[in-house]
């Protein structure tokens, strides 16, 4: 199994960015998925996940600015990113997961994690 992210970049606060993640070798279907971030000096965090079923779960802190969707006929996860904020810089990481039906999609175990991508957002 493969995850391969693009969209990463640098962009000016305001400006917007849309992540992907490929998936090769695994369906992206009857899972979930999820984008996480690491800022340097700063633990992980869960940004935004889909659930079995489609639904989403968001962060609070990127709650109607960043939006995460799923083409399963490209097994293709995605992230659109508006509204940056330089806080919003980090590595973000895309993950698919399959173990549990339990809890907020955000929080639970992931199986498979792609390489990451940087955003750097610009004040």
């Amino acid at each position: 199994v493969q995850l391969v992210e693009s969209g990463g970049g640098s962009v000016q606060a305001g400006g917007s960015l849309k992540l992907s993640c490929a998936a090769f070798g695994y369906t992206t279907s009857n899972n979930y998925m999820g984008w996480f971030r690491q800022a340097p000096g700063k633990e992980r965090e869960g940004v935004a996940a889909i659930d079995f079923d489609g639904s989403p779960d968001y962060a609070d802190s990127v709650k109607g600015r960043f939006t995460i969707s799923k083409d399963n006929a490209k097994n293709t996860l995605y992230l659109q990113m508006n509204s940056l904020k330089p806080e919003d810089t980090a590595t973000y990481y895309c993950a698919i997961g399959y173990m549990t039906h339990f809890g907020l999609p955000r929080h639970r175990e992931y199986n498979y994690w792609a390489r990451g991508t940087q955003v750097t957002v610009s004040s």
